[in-house]
């Protein structure tokens, strides 16, 4: 018996199919790491920003926990994954924030095969002095500015 032109089109069909599951889990996979990639991208830009709001934070505040609140409040991170290490540097009357983040790798399927991604954000600024004191060298000031005790 000669196989008619609807046996083809049949077959075809079915080598589709047959092409088709095996390629999606592979296309799934990939999307799944995009995900996954896109969330890490995400935590980076927020421990940036965090660590801006802690170094601004430490410029006019010298309490170590002031800045870690403040880095808290300015990013949705997890506390518990997150250390700040404060550095001054009164030659250039300067704060530096210095970030690390273990993002956590939640995408279902690919974040169980890869460990937490390890994140860095470091920012500097200037020690400020609270308005109406004198500057002193990191950044409390001690004695209150009137106008016998300024020079000018």
């Amino acid at each position: 018996m000669r196989a008619g032109a609807g046996d083809e089109g049949q077959a075809a069909e079915g080598q589709a199919a047959v092409e088709l599951a095996l390629v999606l889990p592979l296309l799934a996979l990939l999307l799944l790491g995009m995900v996954q990639v896109g969330l890490v991208v995400r935590d980076q830009v927020l421990l940036t920003h965090a660590a801006r709001e802690a170094a601004r934070e430490a410029a006019v505040d010298s309490a170590p926990e002031a800045a870690r609140q403040a880095a808290l409040a300015g990013a949705p991170l997890e506390a518990a994954r997150l250390k700040l290490q404060l550095t001054r540097e009164p030659e250039d009357e300067r704060v530096r924030a210095s970030l690390a983040y273990r993002s956590p790798t939640m995408v279902p399927v690919i974040g169980p095969l890869l460990p937490d991604v390890t994140l860095t954000g470091v920012a500097s600024m200037r020690i400020e002095v609270a308005a109406g004191m004198g500057p002193t060298r990191y950044g409390v000031a001690s004695v209150p500015l009137t106008r016998g005790n300024v020079r000018g």
